[in-house]
């Protein structure tokens, strides 16, 4: 059957053509004045002193890492249980990652997890902000304090999420992406918030071939540049993102009230003192439900309703990580519980009360109601 509501819409308007036709009737699309002003954007929205603009979150992730000068054996804490991205950053930039649990209310790090996964040669705990829940950093950032760990935010799908009223990207070095399905896109792009001056400075010569200045190198960088062209697309988005952010919300409120009571179907709680931005709602279908996650896909497949899975493996089953001597997994069951488990549904801003009703008839179908 055609599917009718899809997982993701992607829709621009007038604002964005604008500023496009804009760039490309000035003659210059390279990094420059709309770069600028969305990193302006992105420091207003997180709060944090610098955002340093790059070509894509992964991007974002491995200037992050190597901004912060890791040695050869020197560590990465993080989740099993997100998109490879996160892992292959903290490859690239040369470290070994060791894996933690995570919490299934908020599909982050376990605290408790993290502890006991770190070593004397940790120097960084990479949180994830899954789905667009912030992780539990009142937890987390005392530890790293406690260890003197750096702290950087993988934020990729939680532009605007907040732990007590202080958004993600304040909490030490944070990565966004702004790939084409995210809660504000460029079609690819990224940026890194940080209130370290020295980490900023570091960031701008990272993704400029290490120039300073036109033929002043002071390390060896890259071309990690975004243009002003993607800059364009991305600065109305940033300036509607509460509106962009209340229209998931009220979503995910819609299905939570229409999914209610079903027996092995846990919809995603939003945790206390922290706000849930809703890149994606992700249910997980437990063993006491009437059917398995796979089939409730087919189902609403069959109702014409987009579902997905992220993620069905945890990042380190893959055969090209598994005898890989930068990966050390670990036991980690909650996670393999969640890859297990979870699907989820269309909550983007485009959808009508009658998708909803089309999604909720769906679920609550496949499931007897």
């Amino acid at each position: 059957m055609t599917i009718t509501v899809p997982i993701t819409t992607v829709r621009f308007g007038e604002a964005e053509e604008q500023l496009v036709l804009e760039v490309l009737r000035s003659g210059m699309l390279a990094q420059g004045a709309k770069v600028a002003r969305l990193e302006e954007l992105f420091s207003a929205m997180t709060g944090a002193r610098h955002a340093v603009a790059v070509n894509n979150g992964t991007t974002a992730l491995v200037a992050a890492l190597q901004a912060l000068e890791l040695e050869p054996g020197d560590e990465v804490v993080t989740t099993p249980f997100t998109f490879v991205a996160t892992l292959n950053a903290a490859l690239e930039a040369g470290a070994t990652v060791r894996f933690a649990d995570i919490d299934l209310d908020d599909f982050g790090l376990d605290a408790a997890s993290v502890e006991g996964a770190l070593t004397d040669r940790t120097r960084v705990l990479m949180p994830v902000h899954l789905y667009g829940q912030a992780a539990d950093m009142d937890a987390l950032v005392p530890m790293a304090e406690r260890h003197g760990l750096a702290v950087v935010e993988d934020a990729a799908q939680a532009h605007g999420a907040e732990v007590h009223g202080r958004r993600v990207g304040a909490f030490g070095q944070a990565c966004f992406s702004l790939y084409a399905t995210k809660n504000v896109t460029t079609g690819e792009g990224g940026v890194v918030t940080t209130d370290d001056d020295h980490l900023a400075d570091r960031l701008r010569l990272l993704r400029n071939q290490g120039m300073r200045a036109r033929y002043q190198y002071e390390l060896a960088g890259h071309n990690y540049r975004m243009t002003d062209l993607q800059a364009a697309v991305g600065i109305p988005q940033m300036k509607r993102l509460d509106e962009i952010t209340e229209a998931r919300r009220a979503n995910a409120a819609a299905l939570d009230e229409g999914l209610s009571g079903l027996e092995g179907l846990v919809t995603p709680p939003e945790v206390a003192g922290r706000r849930h931005v809703y890149h994606q709602y992700t249910v997980r279908v437990t063993d006491d439900a009437p059917l398995t996650r796979d089939e409730l896909g087919e189902r609403l497949a069959d109702a014409g309703v987009g579902s997905g899975i992220y993620y069905p493996r945890l990042v380190h089953d893959y055969a090209c990580y598994q005898d890989h001597p930068g990966v050390v997994a670990g036991e980690t069951p909650n996670a393999a519980r969640a890859a297990a488990e979870v699907l989820s549904l269309p909550v983007h801003p485009h959808l009508t009360s009658g998708d909803l009703d089309q999604v909720v008839t769906a679920v609550r179908r496949a499931f007897g109601n």
